[in-house]
């Protein structure tokens, strides 16, 4: 499904919808170029799943951690990530195992560790500087 979005508060809502959408233990795989927008969809997926504090880009972290909503949900960065190895060596596993949701920036870089089954989120810009191009595969909404 493609969906277009004309603000950073309809891409959060449609963060929100698909979040609503989710159950526990689902990879979200998100592509798209830097700043098209994937900070502000996982922020909309962090407000539908009950997180209450701010949501910001854990590039530097690699990983963030939401808990006390619905589910937990684990806000992966893997821009500066070289490979699919060294995500298992931060605990990738251990954080599948925790029933949570994985929003998964940069997934291309760590491909071979997304598994198959994941939700996948592609977020393009518009011809407008706020419109973006939304395609999300692999759940219903």
């Amino acid at each position: 499904m493609t969906f277009e979005t004309h603000s950073r508060e309809e891409t959060e809502a449609l963060g929100a919808r698909l979040a609503n959408a989710l159950a526990q233990g689902r990879v979200v795989a998100f592509t798209g170029d830097l700043g098209a927008g994937k900070t502000a969809f996982v922020s909309g997926m962090a407000r539908a799943l009950g997180v209450e504090e701010r949501v910001t880009s854990p590039t530097f972290t690699i990983v963030n951690e939401y808990e006390g909503g619905r589910l937990p949900l684990f806000h992966f960065d893997m821009y500066r990530l070289g490979s699919a190895d060294e995500l298992f060596h931060i605990g990738w596993e251990d954080y599948l195992a925790r029933g949570g949701v994985c929003a998964v920036e940069w997934s291309e870089n760590v491909a071979e560790a997304v598994e198959e089954d994941a939700v996948r989120v592609s977020i393009c810009r518009g011809e407008g500087d706020d419109d973006r191009m939304i395609t999300i595969e692999g759940v219903d909404l």
